[in-house]
């Protein structure tokens, strides 16, 4: 698990988010005894965290350098101010804090949230607009719906318990990788961007035949890598959205792709494994960037028609 931290003490709290988050500066409005307990889970390039504030405050803090988006679970924050917006949230809330090079100001009350931090750079990565002086921003503070607020609280909390805290997945290269690729794509799809999806004509004329064979093999040759639709397309010759349309003319998408040749080696190597080794399927599917155990066996069932142990079980 991660690093915990516990503090009574308004200085040493303000020196801990200082110097973990950004430069923070507290007015206390409550009476009760100043407390701040926090988790923080760092998995790469995210950051899987909680805080839980035992007091009210008004608060200043400069810009963060990340995206960082919080998850109200008790307690509210009333006031959230930021590029001249104001706003305020409470429990089953999720909200955009910031962007990363704008300080942000406001106030909480008793709160208690998740958080998770990224790099903005993921959001380029997963969305893929094709241009590199053109990053994708997140264009909202709020999500899009309720059903996709409550679909990105499960994947932060996924991803903290049962990714983050779990020493087996977290120190798999391949989930190292993919819960990045995951968070980033749950933050896309839950808040308004600058994102550009549809593609273009040129890149329906590249979508042919030929664009999804080299893109197929890319993929056959390289399913144990740490690859991406970015990859991908480099690897094909031709734009992200030029590749997903290829593929989805096929009726799939490439990492949907990706995920199928990685189930296969994972039947692979669940058919030549010696189950009296003490290898497990949870073992194997993680080294093929499956970390959620469950996930795995329903797609493993629907490829294969049983469960992943029968198969380690045959095998032996």
């Amino acid at each position: 698990m991660g690093h915990t931290f516990e503090s009574h003490d308004l200085d040493e709290i303000e020196e801990y988010i200082g110097g973990n988050y950004a430069s923070i500066r507290f007015r206390i409005r409550s009476h009760t005894r100043n407390h701040l307990l926090a988790t923080q889970n760092p998995l790469g390039p995210i950051s899987l965290d909680s805080a839980e504030y035992g007091f009210e405050a008004d608060y200043a803090v400069e810009p963060l350098g990340r995206i960082l988006l919080f998850g109200v679970e008790s307690g509210s924050f009333p006031q959230v101010t930021t590029e001249g917006a104001r706003d305020s949230h409470g429990p089953g809330e999720v909200f955009l804090v910031a962007q990363p090079d704008r300080p942000y100001s406001g106030r909480q009350d008793h709160a208690r949230f998740s958080a998770v931090a990224l790099e903005p750079s993921l959001l380029s990565q997963v969305a893929a607009p094709g241009r590199a002086d053109t990053p994708v921003r997140l264009t909202g503070y709020r999500p899009f719906s309720p059903a996709a607020s409550r679909y990105l609280l499960r994947t932060m909390a996924f991803l903290r318990e049962h990714v983050a805290a779990d020493a087996v997945l977290r120190n798999s290269p391949l989930v190292a990788s993919t819960a990045p690729q995951l968070l980033s794509a749950a933050v896309l799809s839950t808040f308004p961007s600058s994102a550009l999806t549809d593609p273009t004509i040129e890149d329906r004329h590249d979508a042919h035949s030929a664009t999804l064979r080299r893109a197929m093999a890319f993929i056959d040759d390289h399913p144990d890598g740490d690859i991406g639709v970015a990859d991908i397309a480099a690897a094909a010759h031709v734009t992200i959205r030029a590749v997903q349309y290829a593929f989805r003319r096929r009726g799939i998408t490439p990492m949907g792709y990706l995920r199928q040749v990685r189930l296969h080696q994972a039947h692979r190597e669940l058919l030549a494994a010696d189950p009296t080794s003490g290898v497990t399927v949870t073992e194997i599917a993680a080294r093929w960037g499956f970390f959620h155990s469950g996930r795995f066996a329903r797609y493993y069932r629907l490829a294969h028609g049983c469960p992943p142990y029968r198969t380690l079980h045959r095998a032996g």
